[in-house]
């Protein structure tokens, strides 16, 4: 799968508001109400990463959550990456996630 350009990474990022691009990858921090409900949201991560064999670099810290998306094998950003972002968005919406 071919890396995304500058201006596609930008294009993406527009519709994925609170995630960042740092340097090859995306990431965004997701707040939620406690640890349980932070470990149900990477949680259900899970079904889909496995089925899309992609994975994100997941780091919990106590009620917070961050989620990066790189696809190593690419060198970069790609359309699965923007792709697994969308999908975070949709768990941790579900989820409880608040925009602390």
């Amino acid at each position: 799968m071919p890396r995304l350009t500058d201006h596609e990474i930008d294009e993406a990022l527009r519709s994925l508001p609170g995630w960042l691009r740092d340097g090859n990858a995306i990431r965004r921090q997701f707040t939620f109400g406690g640890f349980p409900e932070a470990v149900r949201f990477v949680e259900s991560l899970v079904p889909g990463a496995e089925a899309a064999d992609h994975h994100p670099d997941l780091t919990i810290n106590y009620r917070r959550v961050t989620v990066t998306y790189s696809t190593h094998s690419a060198g970069g950003i790609t359309e699965k990456d923007v792709a697994g972002a969308r999908a975070a968005e949709e768990r941790a919406s579900a989820a409880g996630a608040t925009s602390e």
